[in-house]
């Protein structure tokens, strides 16, 4: 899962981040509220942990604007703030769980595991639907405008995480990351050249195609 970690103290999330790596997660850092506030709304995760103190901008206000734009992605709160009322506070102000510090590592672990379950509905029914683009993810089935289009290993993979993030943009190390498993970048065109290959797949004559590159960012398909 790609998980977003936004925690200011740098000895506690090296250790979340490397126990969550540990655990086959791929983990991005931030050290504060303000670069925090600019990934959640650039980039997507599977699931967030924020903490709720923050330098520049408290994690409260992360989470707002996070919800005020009906991102429903589940947000684990840590917190030195443990108390019945801090976690209520939480809790009502759109976080899923909260984890008052100091926790085990394996009892986060655990309310992660749990949240990415509550978020895995959508892909567990199997299917994926945007405009004239339907996505069967157990059968392995394509098709635009009701015509079957056979894709790639590759190119399948690239569809589905596009499709799964309608409106938002994918990065090249995104789907680096989450389709060929790679966590560094490898300094070639590789996505460019499936890229290429998916939108020549998914052409219809008269229609536009539904992939747009994001110059300087990566690709994204248009809400």
């Amino acid at each position: 899962m790609q998980i977003l970690l936004i925690e200011d103290d740098d000895a506690l999330a090296a250790h979340v981040a490397n126990g969550l790596r540990q655990s086959g997660h791929v983990v991005t850092r931030c050290r504060d509220g303000r670069h925090g506030l600019m990934q959640v709304s650039s980039e997507s995760y599977d699931v967030i942990v924020l903490d709720r103190m923050l330098p520049h901008v408290d994690g409260m206000k992360i989470l707002a604007a996070l919800r005020a734009t009906d991102d429903e992605t589940p947000v684990l709160l840590i917190s030195a703030l443990g108390d019945v009322d801090e976690r209520v506070k939480g809790l009502r102000a759109g976080g899923d769980d909260y984890l008052p510090k100091p926790f085990a590592m394996s009892e986060l672990l655990a309310r992660v595991d749990v949240l990415a379950r509550r978020k895995a509905p959508v892909v567990e029914s199997g299917f994926l639907h945007h405009a004239d683009i339907e996505i069967d993810t157990l059968a392995r089935i394509v098709r635009r405008a009701g015509q079957r289009i056979e894709l790639t290993s590759r190119e399948f993979g690239l569809l589905v995480e596009l499709v799964r993030n309608v409106g938002r943009v994918v990065t090249r190390s995104m789907l680096l990351e989450r389709v060929w498993d790679y966590n560094f970048d490898p300094q070639t065109n590789i996505i460019d050249q499936h890229i290429s290959n998916l939108r020549k797949k998914l052409e219809i004559e008269g229609r536009a195609s539904p992939i747009q590159t994001v110059r300087g960012a990566g690709y994204m398909i248009t809400p």
